[in-house]
C-alpha cells in the first residue's frame, strides 16, 4: 500500500532496513518494520522473533540520536524531521495474532472489544507521543483494515467462506473510531499534522465492487523531500518522477492466491509453492495479506483521496504540501 503512495511521492527506491543501516545512509532513509509486531508487546509471539512497536521505537530513538550528529546539533535535526512525513499501521497483528486467537493470549477472556480498544489505544497514543518527541510532525495513522474479511479468518470462521467475521471487523471498527479521535488530539499540540487513511473504508470499498477498482493512474510530477516511517519506515528523498499504476480489476476476494486448504487460508502460502498465475484479479496473495494490485488500490486513494471517508482530515499528497 505505502510502496505506491511513495511512489506517488516521487519515490523509486525500496528502503533499507534499520539492521543494516547506520551513519549517513540514514539520511536517505530506514525502515524500522517487524513482521507480526504489535501495540502490546507480546502480540505476534507465537510466531517467533519480532521487534514490538516499543522497540521500533528505540531503534528510530538510536536513529535520530545518529542524526543529530550527523546534521550537527539538536535544531539541525528538528528542523529536518518536521519536514518529512511519517506514515504508521499499527493494530492489526494485536487482533488477529492476539485478541482473537484464544490458543495462545488470553486477551479476548479478559477485556470486552471495547475495552480491549481502549487499552490499545492507551498504549498507542504513549508511543506516538514518543514518535512526536523525536522529531515527527507529519504523520499519517493507517486504521486497521478488515481482519474479519481475510481468507485465513474466511477458512477458519465463515459458514461459506464469503461472508466476512462480524465479530472480528466490529472490533476493529471500535478501535479505528478511537483512532480518529487520537489524531483530533495530537493535531492539538505544536505543529503536528496527523491524519488517518481509512483502510477499512476503502477495503470495504474493493470488496463492495472489486471489478470497479482496475484502471490507469497517472499522478504528476513531485520534487519532495519525504521522510517515510512507514509501520515504522522512514525515507528521505528528492527527485521527479513519473509513476503509472495499471489495475486489471479484482474477481477473487475470498481466496488467497497463494495458500492450503479452504480459501487457500487455513495454511498460509509454503516455501516453493507455485502462486496463482494471474495474482493481479486477487483480492488476497495469500491467507493474511493483500496482493499487490490490492495495494495499489489502497495506496493511491490514501495519497489522493477518492472520497471524503478515505482521509481525515487530508490525504497523504496534501500533508506532503503543508
Amino acid at each position: 500500500m505505502m510502496i505506491c503512495a511513495a511512489q506517488l511521492l516521487g519515490f523509486d527506491d525500496f528502503i533499507p532496513p534499520y539492521a543494516s543501516t547506520r551513519g549517513q545512509a540514514l539520511l536517505a532513509g530506514v525502515n524500522f518494520a517487524s513482521a507480526a509486531a504489535g501495540i502490546r508487546e507480546e502480540t505476534g509471539q507465537q510466531l517467533g522473533g519480532r521487534i514490538p512497536f516499543g522497540g521500533q521505537l528505540q531503534n528510530y530513538q538510536s536513529a535520530v540520536q545518529e542524526m543529530v550528529s550527523i546534521l550537527g546539533d539538536e535544531d539541525s535535526a528538528a528542523d529536518y524531521l518536521s519536514k518529512c512525513i511519517f506514515s504508521v499501521g499499527m493494530g492489526s497483528n494485536d487482533y488477529l495474532n492476539n485478541y482473537f486467537m484464544p490458543a495462545f493470549y488470553s486477551t479476548g477472556q479478559q477485556y470486552t472489544p471495547e475495552q480491549y480498544a481502549d487499552e490499545l489505544i492507551q498504549q498507542y497514543s504513549q508511543q506516538l507521543r514518543t514518535l512526536y518527541n523525536y522529531g515527527a510532525r507529519k504523520v499519517a495513522l493507517i486504521g486497521v483494515g478488515q481482519v474479519g474479511c481475510s481468507p485465513n479468518e474466511l477458512a477458519q470462521r465463515s459458514p461459506n467462506g464469503v461472508a466476512c467475521v462480524e465479530e472480528i471487523n466490529s472490533a476493529i471498527r471500535i478501535f479505528n473510531a478511537k483512532l480518529i479521535d487520537l489524531v483530533d488530539e495530537f493535531n492539538a499540540l505544536d505543529g503536528a499534522h496527523f491524519i488517518y487513511i481509512n483502510g477499512y473504508g476503502i477495503f470495504e470499498d474493493i470488496l463492495r465492487n472489486p471489478a470497479a477498482n482496475g484502471e490507469e493512474h497517472r499522478p504528476p510530477s513531485s520534487c519532495l523531500l519525504h521522510f517515510h516511517f512507514i509501520k515504522h519506515l522512514l525515507h528521505v528523498v528528492g527527485r521527479i518522477t513519473v509513476w503509472v499504476c495499471v489495475l486489471p480489476g479484482l474477481s477473487v476476494t475470498n481466496r488467497g492466491c497463494c495458500g492450503v486448504g479452504r480459501n487457500n487460508g487455513q495454511i498460509t502460502c509454503l516455501p516453493y509453492q507455485a502462486p496463482c498465475p494471474n495474482r493481479d484479479e486477487y483480492l488476497f496473495f495469500d491467507a493474511f495479506h493483500p496482493t499487490e494490485a490490492a495495494n495499489i488500490i489502497i495506496g493511491k486513494r490514501s495519497y489522493s483521496a477518492r472520497s471524503r471517508g478515505d482521509a481525515y482530515p487530508m490525504d497523504i499528497r496534501r500533508l506532503a504540501q503543508v
